[in-house]
């Protein structure tokens, strides 16, 4: 290992084992593999963490429902995220587990010092406690006095002895470290965030657990067998413990973390939490801290009861790792949500990545095989493309910038212009003119141009699409490794002598979908209830369970409204546009699925029960902002509406 390179370290969240991996684990888990690859291609000492959190009140109940130990459940879930993450071709240098007993050791090692160090104290707990969260709310925090405000679920009252952790003491010290560092946590919006949070107050947090056993114990020597640690302490301290804080430190050099990736809906525990313990050990702070968005599905928010849940293997499988790989990379800026749907994956495909990139090469395939038997020489490049050569120098200059500050949309949409500079070069100075006018040294040079471009695009997508990068770089000739990526990159050397090699074509046009939808949104209950097998299972909930408790059922707002407008979509068969009042500063436009039952006349100035606190969805390229209430039976579909007319805006319970 060359002790003058950077290091950098990578971390995604160790995923919590209730559940097997969706969408938002692979989209993590490709970011950070992403910059992984990245950094060991341009000489970074890399180390690329990932792992699963297997401790907590949560797990335990979940292994009691499945008839399984805790630690057999846990095991079973955590070697199907592992099993994903090797066919996705994840290049972790450690899967930690938590269960691990070095783990256990430094998680023991670091409460003992914080609390030989005084910031740990036995006191204690009454609170409400959010099992499905493993996190503590005062009252003032609660819907209704009773329901998380994370998941919304009920919470319920905890009074038992707790040890505490001093993070009221360590509020200054934050605020301090969120001025200095600009980019310590990203997106920058959500720094501001975490800021008003903390200047809001810390409290003490109860950092251990008497009601239940399944977590690391407490340091022997404090003589305390009923106590387990608070899961969120262990699992935080994963980061350190994973480079062999507490045991072996051999690769301890590797801290600080050079980006902590994590979903927006933990980066208060990261970012708050996390960066006080390490101020409490007396270690460095990670240099970033950054929080993506969560991904929906055609607009709609994915659930277990709507069938719409993506698993990231299938379509991988289908439409080819490293393509999906581009599409959650490209298709929304960091730290937004983004929306998933097949057209628009098929968008990316056929556009960015046949027409723009595989096209490319493809026509330096055919250029340098009509003309050149399949020989390049770059010697004529600077003498003729100097421009073209300096507009792309410039784009790529401070490319890598975008990496680390997590601009990834960007860092793509510049290799994406450089792309353009080479399609549009071929179109300037059509190469088949210039052979007919015999100037063949200038359509060598051009042919020569874009093939460089080409060896720079691919070196800089690597981390991206390994797999068709690679096949890009045995086209051109080129090995993709560090030397390359300096030369090339760093330097702007050119190609020498090139051997073009044919390849098959790197995307193939695809005409239609290629897996079956998930149901559309569907006004008629009874329909759902088919097209799922299963109606109301909650995401956290055992599948074959499907009752729901009745905190769960008034998540849903039912309302009354009156349809004020209503209209024929062209080219559909079963919807209707309609504009519905709700008593609200705008109407309501909803798509529902009657046009077969209903006409557009029999519906102005009637009222309906909507379902109002749905997330909009896209169908047909138009928003709906609610659902209807309608029941379906051999005698056909009817709406469900009021006996008598009610105020508009009037809740239905």
């Amino acid at each position: 290992m060359d002790k003058n390179c950077k290091n950098v370290y990578i971390t995604t969240p160790i995923y919590y084992v209730n559940d097997v991996a969706h969408i938002g684990h692979a989209y993590t888990t490709i970011i950070a593999d992403m910059l992984a690859r990245y950094s060991r291609l341009s000489g970074s000492n890399t180390y690329f963490l990932t792992g699963t959190d297997e401790h907590g009140q949560k797990i335990a109940q979940s292994a009691v429902s499945r008839n399984k130990s805790p630690m057999e459940y846990a095991t079973e879930i955590s070697a199907k995220f592992k099993t994903l993450w090797d066919d996705f071709d994840i290049t972790y240098d450690k899967f930690i587990r938590t269960t691990n007993e070095e783990h256990k050791t430094g998680v023991q090692k670091a409460f003992l010092k914080m609390y030989e160090k005084g910031d740990i104290y036995k006191g204690e707990y009454e609170g409400y406690y959010c099992v499905s969260c493993e996190t503590f709310f005062t009252q003032k925090q609660l819907i209704d006095e009773q329901f998380c405000p994370d998941c919304g679920k009920t919470t319920s009252i905890v009074k038992e002895e707790s040890y505490f952790f001093k993070l009221s003491s360590y509020e200054d010290k934050l605020l301090k470290w969120y001025e200095e560092n600009e980019d310590c946590i990203l997106p920058r919006a959500k720094k501001n965030e975490i800021i008003n949070f903390v200047k809001g107050g810390l409290r003490d947090l109860s950092i251990s657990r008497t009601s239940f056993d399944w977590g690391v114990k407490l340091p022997a020597c404090l003589n305390e067998p009923k106590h387990v640690m608070y899961v969120w302490l262990d699992a935080l301290m994963n980061y350190i413990t994973a480079l062999g804080y507490g045991s072996d430190e051999k690769n301890m050099h590797q801290w600080p973390a050079s980006v902590h990736l994590v979903g927006k809906d933990i980066l208060r525990f990261h970012a708050i939490y996390w960066p006080a313990f390490l101020m409490s050990l007396d270690m460095p702070l990670p240099k970033h801290i950054a929080a993506h968005g969560w991904w929906t599905r055609d607009g709609a928010k994915m659930s277990k009861s709507k069938g719409n849940v993506i698993d990231p293997k299938e379509v991988a499988n289908a439409y080819g790792l490293d393509a999906f790989r581009y599409f959650l990379l490209r298709e929304v800026p960091f730290g937004q949500d983004g929306d998933f749907s097949q057209k628009a994956l098929i968008d990316r495909i056929n556009s960015d990545l046949g027409n723009d990139l595989g096209n490319l090469l493809n026509r330096i395939i055919g250029m340098s095989g009509k003309y050149f038997d399949f020989y390049v020489s770059s010697k004529d490049v600077l003498k003729y493309h100097s421009k073209e050569l300096e507009q792309v120098n410039d784009i790529l200059e401070n490319v890598e910038e975008y990496i680390y500050k997590m601009q990834i949309n960007r860092f793509l949409e510049d290799i994406w212009k450089v792309l353009s500079i080479a399609n549009k070069a071929i179109g300037d100075y059509t190469p088949w003119n210039l052979m007919k006018e015999d100037k063949q040294d200038e359509a060598m040079a051009l042919v020569a141009l874009i093939t460089n471009i080409m060896a720079k695009v691919a070196l800089l997508l690597h981390c991206v699409m390994p797999e068709k990068t690679s096949k890009i770089a045995q086209c051109i000739g080129m090995q993709i490794n560090t030397q390359t990526y300096e030369c090339i990159l760093k330097q702007n050397e050119l190609l020498k002598d090139i051997r073009i090699t044919k390849v098959e074509a790197l995307f193939p046009r695809i005409e239609k979908v290629l897996l079956e939808e998930a149901p559309n949104m569907i006004v008629n209950e009874e329909e759902k209830k088919q097209s799922t097998k299963k109606a109301c299972v909650d995401d956290n909930e055992d599948e074959d369970d499907n009752l729901i408790s009745i905190d769960k059922f008034f998540e849903t707002s039912l309302k009354i409204g009156t349809i004020i407008e209503a209209s024929e979509i062209p080219k559909s068969k079963k919807l209707l546009k309609l504009q519905v009042d709700l008593g609200e500063k705008n109407t309501r436009q909803i798509l529902a699925g009657i046009k077969e039952f209903y006409s557009v006349e029999d519906l102005v100035g009637t009222q309906v029960c909507i379902v109002a606190n749905l997330k909009p969805a896209k169908l047909m390229g138009m928003i709906s902002e609610g659902m209807l209430l309608a029941a379906r039976d051999e005698n056909g579909l009817h709406l469900i509406r009021p006996e008598k007319n009610k105020t508009i805006g009037t809740n239905i319970s």
